[in-house]
């Protein structure tokens, strides 16, 4: 039960090591102040700890699957134009969206394998990761990767209404596999994938998507886009 329960917690990625720590001392010096506000600080404690964590995941891998970059629920699915520091050109492509809340794994990974062609960093607002427009107007790090196929795919980290920080791990022109860890966003966020054209979506809105696992489509399908429904 102890070991069960231990391994919710761990791994922990090092990007949490400073915040862990910072909320600890907090909850200690609250224990000073007053008891149950201590206990409010250790159960803040605990889920800064669930926030960082970083699981091991199992990604397929097979040319033509795109994996979920990140934990969280299908929020959009839409025909838009892509962003242009993306350079996937100047015609609609699919946007997936997964927003990822508080309580989900915030450890984002690639959705192919490939070489990141293009990273970009953009500057910007924190409004309400769910909302459409917040792919325009929020703070946001850019990635273009391109498979072995020529193929380019569009990732964004989009900061949230709580985020305050997009880290990243790579760097342009690094090569990179399906379902490695790419960046983190802490505290609240979303992360899109523009697929490449003529190319739907295998995932419907609503949908709960895991990193690094969650097929969210196949390109070297000819299968039409599914039909989904809530029950």
């Amino acid at each position: 039960m102890i070991k069960s329960i231990f391994s919710i917690f761990v791994p922990i990625h090092r990007e949490g090591y400073r915040f862990i720590g910072i909320f600890a001392v907090l909850a200690l010096l609250l224990f000073f102040l007053w008891q149950p506000l201590g206990w409010l600080g250790v159960i803040a404690t605990l889920w800064c700890v669930y926030f960082f964590r970083d699981p091991v995941r199992v990604t397929p891998l097979r040319e033509g699957l795109v994996i979920s970059p990140a934990d969280g629920r299908v929020s959009l699915i839409v025909e838009v134009m892509p962003p242009p520091e993306l350079d996937l050109g100047d015609k609609p492509l699919t946007r997936i969206s997964v927003f990822m809340n508080v309580f989900d794994c915030h450890v984002n990974r690639s959705p192919v394998a490939g070489r990141i062609v293009k990273m970009v960093y953009v500057p910007g607002k924190f409004i309400n990761a769910e909302l459409d427009k917040a792919s325009e107007h929020n703070e946001r790090q850019c990635l273009t990767i391109e498979t072995a196929s020529k193929k380019r795919f569009g990732v964004v980290q989009i900061a949230g209404l709580v985020a305050r920080r997009i880290v990243g791990f790579v760097s342009e022109n690094e090569p990179i596999g399906a379902g490695e860890r790419f960046g983190l966003i802490r505290f609240g966020s979303r992360v899109d994938v523009y697929l490449p054209a003529g190319h739907k979506a295998l995932v419907g809105v609503g949908q709960r998507a895991i990193a690094g696992e969650t097929v969210l489509a196949d390109i070297a399908s000819k299968e039409a886009a599914r039909e989904y429904r809530a029950s």
